[in-house]
């Protein structure tokens, strides 16, 4: 069977990572992604001791479940492409600390997000400074051994393969590779899901499964918590393409019920959702 992964949100919030760590096995996944976010609390991480970071160690060997990815949406507060100076310092201070976090825990991918910025004004400035930027971030990382992995967004700065591979051609390392979400892939009407996906093969670091609405003229698209089966991705011909192109890298389910009363149903119903699809493009022995 494949590696399979369930994203940090998903599971409640206020239990120790020895008990998260638990349930994600209780519950038959392989690893889960750590999320470095925008708040000052999941910041707060890349600041962590000695012995929090040792703790964490230890609850992955006592566990046997890893974490194999970081996804590290905190450049969305500060971001690589930002106008102001002292945003841009903090930008590589955070990669700088997520490296070096990553490498102590034996992470292997930190996932970044594909803005140049978020909350200001897209320029040919922002897309130069992002660019600029992530070349520093790429050569940081290269010498932990980190692969730096973008996910296609909920944004039009890189919202396909396509505008990844353009970035990708000015920054040809092998350390920085392309995280596809598919459904944000799908939700974007002009993408060629498949076709998207075999210009990409060789860059693909790992994949995120969740549901979308798309983006319309009238509708600007829903990317977040949106139940599995009700939203506009076609997972069975997204894994068959994938299977076919020989993609074994992991598969990441991700979601948004850290806040729920129940989010061991949750994850339960999405994995019975979704594992049928894995099961029948050829991912799941049966």
């Amino acid at each position: 069977m494949t590696t399979l992964g369930i994203y940090e949100k998903a599971l409640p919030k206020n239990i120790s990572w020895k008990e998260r760590l638990l349930l994600a096995k209780k519950l038959g996944f392989d690893f889960v992604e750590m999320s470095i976010d925008e708040t000052d609390e999941r910041l707060q991480r890349l600041d962590w001791t000695f012995e929090e970071r040792k703790a964490v160690r230890e609850a992955i060997h006592e566990t046997g479940v890893k974490i194999l990815s970081i996804c590290l949406s905190g450049h969305r507060r500060f971001p690589f492409g930002s106008e102001d100076r002292n945003k841009r310092t903090t930008a590589l201070q955070i990669m700088e600390k997520a490296i070096d976090l990553a490498s102590d825990l034996g992470v292997r991918t930190i996932q970044l997000a594909g803005y140049d910025v978020y909350y200001e004004k897209k320029t040919v400035m922002t897309r130069e400074y992002f660019i600029e930027n992530l070349k520093r971030a790429v050569a940081m990382a290269a010498a932990k051994e980190i692969v730096l992995s973008i996910e296609i967004m909920d944004d039009p700065f890189i919202n396909s393969i396509s505008k990844f591979l353009k970035i990708k051609e000015q920054i040809r390392s092998p350390y920085l590779q392309v995280y596809p979400d598919l459904g944000n892939l799908s939700a974007w009407p002009e993408n060629d899901v498949g076709y998207q996906l075999e210009i990409g093969i060789d860059q693909i670091s790992a994949i995120h499964l969740k549901d979308t609405l798309a983006v319309t003229k009238q509708y600007a698209g829903k990317f977040k918590e949106v139940p599995f089966g009700t939203g506009c991705v076609d997972f069975l011909g997204g894994l068959k393409t994938l299977k076919r192109l020989e993609y074994n890298g992991p598969f990441l389910i991700e979601m948004w019920s850290e806040n729920s009363e129940t989010p061991e149903t949750e994850i339960k119903q999405a994995k019975a959702f979704l594992l049928p699809y894995l099961k029948e493009a050829g991912y799941v022995d049966e």
